[in-house]
């Protein structure tokens, strides 16, 4: 098994643990929850194949569907995210970078990088709470929900990049 394929696999592991023993639990002011594993989906090199990021993301999405009862929600959201990041990551990669470039605070710039990562999770979050709330009856929840969400997973998005960084 290539190095690759074994540190994505622990990465996989971390973030679904993460999600599924802590983050999921917490709900501030029963509006917010921090959807951390979407930054295992953004995180993809720029030669990464396509049709993998895709099978990750899918497979992570439903095994956090699995065991946090979102039945097809994260599944369905990531796949989407997936198939958008290679070509949204495009857009901020200079052309004449490394191909194996992983999109980073570190690689892109720290405004390129909020440019990258604030639309993905944005995005996502619009996903993941309109497909289950499935009604935008309750307008002012559903946007509360994917602000309180959104903020909370950029919050620890950032985090994690500047632990990185050092």
């Amino acid at each position: 098994m290539s190095e690759d394929f074994l540190k994505r696999l622990g990465w996989f592991a971390l973030f679904f643990l993460a999600q599924v023993v802590v983050l999921g639990r917490i709900h501030l002011f029963h509006y917010a929850t921090p959807l951390l594993y979407v930054y295992f989906v953004v995180m993809f090199p720029r030669n990464h194949a396509k049709w993998a990021v895709l099978v990750w993301s899918f497979l992570l999405g439903l095994l956090i569907d699995i065991f946090t009862n979102t039945p097809g929600l994260a599944a369905a959201s990531l796949t989407v995210i997936a198939a958008i990041q290679p070509y949204y990551l495009e857009l901020y990669v200079p052309r004449d970078s490394a191909e194996n470039l992983q999109p980073a605070m570190k690689t892109l710039g720290p405004l390129k990088f909020v440019y990258y990562i604030l639309p993905l999770v944005l995005l996502y979050c619009v996903l993941f709470y309109s497909l289950e709330m499935f009604t935008f009856f309750n307008a002012l929840y559903w946007l509360l929900c994917v602000a309180g969400s959104s903020v909370l997973t950029l919050a620890l998005i950032f985090t994690i990049e500047v632990g990185r960084g050092r």
